[in-house]
């Protein structure tokens, strides 16, 4: 390997795809175990590489210089290797102060909360320096040296202005996670979240949920690797491709999600989505059928609307880690808010607004079965649609034409 990440676990990684867009160099993902990273240093066959969870501490002793910057923070996120010597660097420092600035999150004369004590909560550490942040207290659930307890945090830091996360909490597999309530900090101005994958943790999208600024690591990740570029190759990459990579690399990462009223379209116009980008179509109302092994018609006769929404947000909750998908929901997905987070980890949602004497009512539908049915359903969850909607599609008479509407709005 001549240029790469190592870490324990890189599965969730995208920095392959980031260095693949930024440089022309092979990049590749290589994981080790804790006995097999000393060995690897050791040998010195790489000309470059970025270091991750959780070795940016641990590959502190195998280097020969370190810059003052990585000294100071005390973790190193990438090593270069030239004629023989290691040289190590953390470039995160760079990636976390230009997500900081990207979303307008000030930490001056503020009260942080750093959730983690690893590598990363270093890095946010001497940003939160930097940047003059009038408090700075380390969360950790252990108590340490220069550390305090969620316990502690939650009992003397409910002022608390800024919380930035760390931690892996929340991150994929693990979507469902969260390190924190942000309800107890009522003073809480921002959040940023080193957590890149999914798109919007559940930190996130708390915050957000609140009015909050709140960001994740995706932007962080990409600056950090245009940094991280510069010391492989001794050449910054163009700052307008530097730009055009991190919105190509979240376009490609969202999910194109469709919810709106029964017979509004979704399915047909997913499909027609999915086969122009290439993408996977899934219908939460197919896996529903193929869970309960029956129709929707009959779960709803013989186990009521309970269980189906029930199965339906299994279902929902077991999409919220999947990328890059066109997914059609159920018309009433967006009752339940767990569905709603869910969806927007990874998504962006399109509401397919059909008008009402356009929706034909089916006997496949248990509850828009009939006209007044679905009168009535429409009346009730039309303000719903409205307020889950990333964008709203008013929905011409053709599939074809709603596809390209679609299409119109998600391009770049």
């Amino acid at each position: 390997m001549e240029y790469g990440c190592i870490g324990e676990k890189l599965s969730h990684s995208f920095s392959k795809e980031i260095h693949g867009a930024l440089t022309d160099y092979i990049y590749e993902l290589c994981e080790l175990s804790p006995e097999a990273l000393g060995i690897f240093l050791q040998a010195r066959e790489f000309k470059a590489i970025n270091v991750t969870i959780p070795y940016k501490q641990t590959v502190i002793p195998y280097l020969d210089v370190i810059s003052d910057k990585a000294k100071e923070i005390g973790a190193v996120n990438t090593v270069v290797n030239r004629d023989g010597k290691l040289y190590g660097y953390n470039t995160d420092f760079y990636g976390m102060k230009a997500l900081l600035a990207k979303e307008g999150i000030s930490l001056a004369g503020k009260k942080v909360l750093i959730l983690g004590t690893g590598g990363t909560s270093r890095t946010a550490l001497a940003v939160a320096k930097d940047a003059d942040a009038a408090e700075v207290y380390r969360v950790s659930r252990r108590e340490g040296e220069d550390n305090i307890t969620y316990e502690q945090a939650l009992l003397l830091h409910r002022d608390a202005q800024v919380i930035i996360n760390t931690t892996p909490v929340g991150m994929f597999p693990h979507t469902e996670g969260c390190p924190i309530d942000i309800d107890a900090f009522e003073k809480l101005e921002a959040v940023a979240d080193a957590v890149y994958n999914p798109l919007c943790s559940n930190l996130v999208l708390s915050a957000r949920q609140k009015g909050l600024p709140a960001a994740g690591g995706l932007y962080m990740l990409v600056l950090q690797a245009v940094k991280a570029v510069e010391l492989f190759l001794g050449q910054a990459p163009e700052q307008d491709k530097v730009a055009q990579v991190y919105e190509i690399l979240l376009h490609q990462k969202q999910n194109i999600v469709l919810i709106g009223m029964p017979a509004c379209g979704k399915s047909t116009v997913g499909k027609l989505l999915a086969d122009k980008l290439g993408r996977e179509f899934i219908d939460t109302d197919e896996l529903v059928v193929q869970k309960a092994g029956e129709s929707i018609s009959n779960i709803f006769t013989r186990m009521g609307e309970s269980r189906f929404r029930d199965i339906e947000g299994e279902m929902i909750a077991s999409l919220s880690s999947c990328q890059s998908k066109v997914i059609s929901t159920g018309g009433g997905a967006i009752l339940r808010p767990e569905n709603l987070r869910a969806l927007r980890q990874n998504g962006v949602l399109f509401f397919l607004d059909r008008p009402l004497d356009k929706l034909c009512a089916t006997d496949d539908r248990p509850l828009s079965s009939t006209r007044e049915a679905l009168q009535v359903r429409y009346n009730e969850r039309y303000p719903r649609y409205l307020s889950a909607a990333d964008k709203v599609i008013a929905v011409p008479e053709g599939a074809l034409q709603t596809a390209e509407m679609i299409l119109k709005e998600w391009e770049i």
